[in-house]
């Protein structure tokens, strides 16, 4: 991997060549607790997206995979977030990409297209449905479960998920607390409803995570939902469906 300064802290990335096509670059951010190869290589997306014609970039967050790990729940905002992107964009020299997300890489997404809407050609907002704007879906104490000693029974099923998510992609546990505790910020409707860029919201029927996508994507002037079917939040990412679906959007958004 490569990586660049955004704004102090080590941001490590790919930047994969299109196999033919136009080369229109296109953004990639990952969710929570993953990383790029687990989010975007190994589900077949940045294959898909380079034989495509695309020009795929693909970073690690803050606190993920090779990027800095930092420890104050203050620097993992959606914004800050949003920031690196930005910053990893004018490092790489490009003006505008269409940028796709996925749980939290789709709330990051969501923040670009209302702060940063001139460097996004459309955004792509997987894995998140209304709980963006509602700012519910998971349950508490998963900070908690992540930064407790090993063997130390988790609150709930989910937190138990996210810590033994964590362990398997060996991350690092306490700078996914301090990301836990820092990044959910919600937008209103109103901050939705200025999202002017084509969108595609894609969401699982069976994820129980992300809310509607539909009622999400109703909100905005120009965004359609694609309901991936009898998949939840931890495979929607990856299914068939879901690169059939993205591809069909890029090819025919402006």
């Amino acid at each position: 991997m490569q990586s660049f300064d955004s704004d102090g802290v080590r941001i490590a990335y790919i930047d994969v060549p299109p196999q033919g096509g136009s080369g229109d670059p296109i953004l990639l951010i990952h969710g929570f607790a993953s990383n790029h190869a687990v989010n975007w290589v190994n589900t077949l997306w940045v294959r898909t997206l380079a034989q495509a014609g695309y020009r795929v970039i693909a970073l690690d967050n803050r606190g993920h995979g090779e990027s800095e790990k930092l420890y104050d729940p203050a620097l993992y905002s959606s914004e800050a977030m949003a920031g690196d992107a930005v910053r990893l964009l004018d490092h790489l020299g490009i003006a505008r990409a269409d940028v796709m997300g996925y749980s939290m890489g789709g709330r990051i997404t969501a923040h670009l297209a209302l702060d940063h809407r001139d460097r996004l050609r459309s955004a792509l907002i997987g894995g998140l449905g209304m709980h963006l704007v509602e700012g519910r879906g998971l349950p508490a104490g998963i900070a908690e479960a992540l930064e407790a000693p090993a063997g130390t029974p988790a609150p709930n099923p989910t937190a138990a998920a996210f810590r033994t998510f964590a362990e398997q992609t060996r991350s690092d546990l306490r700078a996914l607390a301090a990301c836990m505790r820092g990044s959910r910020q919600t937008l209103s409707r109103g901050e939705i409803a200025q999202i002017e860029l084509p969108v595609l919201v894609t969401v699982g029927t069976l994820d129980t995570v992300a809310g509607s996508g539909p009622q999400l994507a109703a909100l905005m002037p120009n965004a359609r939902a694609l309901e991936i079917p009898g998949r939840d939040h931890s495979t929607a990412v990856g299914a068939r469906e879901h690169r059939e679906g993205v591809l069909a959007f890029l090819a025919a958004r402006p």
